[in-house]
């Protein structure tokens, strides 16, 4: 299949009479010469970055004209496809590839970066082919942040309880087969570095039919230290040491003696090798080095002690972090921070290239985060403009884009090819109660088009 974009003439969906967005500071009254007053602005990207990007030009700039360009035959990138089908209003994800682990074993079946799985269970068409096994009785996930738990939530919740979601029925499919009965979440560090925050912590707590394993050992000592450390770190790190350590209530007993399901944080442990099953053709349990801290503060690290714990296990997630990949050979990119260059959004060296989300910042922050970051880069982007440092003259924007894709035999899908096929997907989840079934395959997402 030829490679297709998806475009949008986004000033046509935004109203000006919105008010500026907080921590913006450039006035929409601000005048622009004669030369600056119909820029033609190319967005890559219809993530939420590609996006506030755009939102912050139009607004700011009376008679910007922006294009939005996107890979996949639907937009919306992480809204559409991020972390929890469960939770639509914290999807947090937006980079393109995952860090490998680098260890022996990586590659064998029944190994995932958390990554793709959320793609899978999120109707990312690249990942639609996944077919994770969910037929052993114990997964690992590695990585202690709110994407493990995500992943550990979805594994582990009850498959009526997503039934109304977007999720898609492959994916609740495989699920209602699942075997799967308990879940180690593994982090390198120990209880005051978890990535996590008290929200996704207090709902795996509280998840129906299953019920926490924490071990005592890994909290001793650690009532004293916590009172130093900031509120936030402080109210989370208590609710893991009450989990762990007091006597639960008489319901709350009485649910968890009933669960059956369980979930456990292990801590000082770090992967060294993904161990094969007897004839080599799957993952049968994962090696983990025992480490202790070294360090106080930010430079805490984890350092091996030499000892070794097995954990048999037939599922093994990544979810140890996340990262961009380079664009073109002709824009700089850092592949060891995993971002492009640049001061403030301003690609480094390329004058008229800019760059927001986590191409710009690195892997970290919500949807918020990159709102903000985003606003700054159109800000950046305007000032330059009216200080005449971006190139002068005529652009001929999509037009000259429109050209060149029809010289290369690629038919762009629309915003209206999308609205098709928004309301295929919307009529498809009615008749179960769901949001929208997702399309998958875009075969058949031409195929509705009539392409």
């Amino acid at each position: 299949m030829a490679p297709r974009c998806w475009r949008w003439w986004y000033w046509t969906a935004w109203p000006r009479t919105r008010p500026p967005p907080a921590g913006c500071t450039l006035s929409v009254r601000q005048q622009f010469s004669t030369q600056e007053q119909m820029p033609q602005i190319c967005v890559v990207g219809s993530g939420p970055a590609g996006f506030y990007t755009a939102q912050h030009l139009l607004k700011h700039h009376p008679r910007a004209h922006v294009d939005i360009f996107e890979k996949q035959l639907v937009p919306f990138g992480l809204v559409r496809f991020g972390v929890a089908p469960d939770h639509p209003e914290v999807k947090s994800y937006g980079a393109e590839d995952h860090q490998a682990l680098g260890i022996p074993g990586e590659e064998l079946p029944g190994v995932f970066s958390a990554r793709a799985f959320v793609g899978w269970y999120n109707g990312l068409p690249e990942n639609r082919e996944l077919a994770p096994d969910l037929s052993c009785d114990t997964a690992v996930i590695l990585g202690q942040g709110n994407v493990a738990l995500d992943v550990a939530r979805i594994l582990l919740t009850p498959p009526e309880h997503l039934e109304k979601t977007d999720i898609t029925e492959a994916a609740l499919g495989v699920l209602r087969q699942s075997r799967v009965k308990t879940v180690w979440i593994v982090g390198r560090r120990g209880p005051l570095q978890v990535a996590f925050t008290i929200k996704e912590l207090r709902e795996m707590i509280q998840l129906p039919g299953t019920r926490p394993i924490l071990d005592p050992a890994d909290f001793l000592g650690l009532q004293d230290r916590i009172k130093e450390v900031p509120r936030p770190r402080k109210r989370l790190t208590e609710l893991l040491l009450r989990t762990a350590t007091e006597k639960p209530g008489a319901e709350e007993a009485a649910r968890q003696a009933s669960a059956s399901r369980t979930w456990g944080l292990r801590f000082f442990r770090s992967p060294q090798q993904v161990l094969p099953s007897p004839d080599g053709r799957q993952v049968a349990g994962i090696r983990l080095a025992v480490t202790r801290l070294e360090g106080v503060g930010d430079t805490t690290r984890a350092v091996p002690t030499g000892d070794v714990e097995d954990l048999p296990c037939g599922l093994v997630l990544s979810s140890v972090g996340y990262k961009s990949r380079p664009i073109d050979h002709s824009v700089p990119f850092d592949p060891k921070l995993g971002v492009i260059p640049n001061m403030e959004g301003r690609v480094v060296d390329v004058p008229g290239l800019y760059c927001s989300g986590w191409v710009k910042r690195g892997p970290t922050g919500v949807i918020a985060t990159t709102m903000t970051d985003s606003f700054l880069t159109g800000q950046m982007l305007l000032q330059d403009l009216k200080a005449g440092l971006l190139p002068s003259g005529p652009r001929p924007g999509y037009v000259a884009i429109e050209a060149l894709l029809s010289s290369r035999g690629v038919r762009p899908v629309s915003f209206s090819d999308w609205e098709k096929l928004d309301a295929e997907e919307v009529s498809r989840g009615q008749g179960t109660g769901k949001p929208r079934e997702k399309l998958l395959d875009p075969q058949e997402m031409l195929r509705l088009l009539g392409r």
